[in-house]
């Protein structure tokens, strides 16, 4: 099936009962059974299993080409989970100098408390990545595009070091999305998303989801699933399925959007350098080209100052100021003051001059005024 027809009917088929077509909200903490341990289609306690919640889980599967799928409460619940599936005392792993700062946080202020240690280093370089692997290196976490930079990394290319050393090559997929990006058919062995950006779209729901063709890691999922208790609403996991429904939609109008954006501040002698990867000046536009069907709706863009990010932030009116992305809604923000500012004064501490813009589905002639308008706003400051 193609992408769009796995979007709509993945996961769910009308209930023999009553027919409906979309999946009904299971809102039931218990399940009746039949006798003593005997289910009723494997469902007993919703910490451990939820119909609507498996809906989800089996359409995001569906779609990133995995044989399992587990989803989660937020995107760092379901990081933390997966994390903890691969990584033990004593082991070491290897992430970018520009993961999330959120995942950063987690890894240097838990992880390294625990045992782990952690090498970082500029992803975009797969030698670099392959020379940073130690012995016990159990994991390799990549971001691709990378938040906020939009970094590029060669997934293919790394997975081949990864293999090679038996090493666990995990991918967060949140800014492609598997419309634009399938990290699991390029080598990878896990691949994550916070369902609160692309999947979900709205800007209403939180969530996470981990995808594996690995038996042994999802077992392990599906043990902090239940056992910690992590788990998303059913109704989360319902407003999540409706909006996949037009993840492939919403997708090409993202990035037609985007591409226009990066063009038109490319083009504005205020902005120092548009970090886009569907710009033939970026360095990691031919990777992208390769491993990905289009280039996303995430563009970042520093100024020659703190002080003109910070005005270029304060001066749109349509784009809002706020966290968060994969709205249908474009958003700004200035990370190094809200996203990754837990980063700050680290090896990943992200330039103050930075801008972080979310684009969205709204007509283009409205959005490109309104940068207009931000770029008045820099030039005043």
């Amino acid at each position: 099936m193609g992408f769009n027809t796995d979007a709509i009917h993945a996961g769910y088929h009308p209930d023999s009962t009553f027919g409906a077509i979309n999946p009904p909200i299971y809102a039931s903490t218990t399940f009746a059974q039949n006798g003593l341990n005997e289910l009723r289609g494997g469902f007993e306690y919703t910490r451990c299993g939820n119909p609507t919640i498996r809906v989800l889980e089996d359409t995001v599967a569906a779609l990133e080409s995995a044989a399992h799928c587990r989803a989660f409460s937020s995107g760092m619940a379901a990081t933390d989970c997966f994390f903890r599936s691969v990584l033990t005392p004593g082991s070491h792993l290897v992430m970018g100098n520009d993961v999330y700062g959120g995942t950063f946080r987690l890894i240097d202020s838990v992880y390294q408390q625990w045992g782990v240690s952690y090498t970082v280093v500029d992803t975009s370089d797969t030698h670099a990545v392959a020379e940073a692997i130690q012995d016990n290196t159990a994991l390799v976490w990549l971001e691709t595009p990378t938040n906020p930079l939009l970094g590029i990394s060669d997934v293919a290319g790394i997975a081949e070091h990864t293999q090679a050393r038996g090493v666990i090559l995990g991918v967060d997929n949140t800014f492609a999305s598997p419309y634009l990006q399938k990290p699991l058919e390029l080598g990878a062995n896990v691949v994550l998303h916070s369902t609160t950006k692309y999947l979900g779209g709205h800007s209403d729901v939180v969530g996470g989801v981990v995808a594996t063709n690995n038996p042994e890691i999802d077992e392990q999922l599906l043990f902090y699933q239940g056992g910690v208790g992590p788990i998303p609403s059913v109704f989360d996991c319902y407003l999540t399925i409706r909006g996949i429904k037009t993840l492939g939609v919403r997708m090409e109008r993202h990035c037609d959007n985007a591409e226009a954006i990066a063009r038109q501040l490319d083009q504005s002698p205020l902005v120092k350098q548009v970090l886009y990867p569907g710009l033939d000046s970026h360095p990691g536009h031919e990777v992208a080209a390769r491993q990905m069907r289009r280039f996303g709706g995430m563009i970042s863009a520093r100024f020659h100052s703190e002080e003109a990010a910070r005005a270029f932030c304060l001066g749109t009116r349509t784009i809002c100021l706020a966290e968060s992305l994969g709205g249908v809604e474009s958003l700004v923000e200035h990370p190094a003051s809200m996203t990754h500012q837990s980063a700050n004064g680290s090896q990943l501490e992200v330039p103050r001059d930075l801008v972080r813009i979310s684009i969205g589905i709204e007509d283009l002639e409205d959005l490109s005024v309104d940068i207009e308008r931000a770029l008045e706003a820099v030039a005043k400051a």
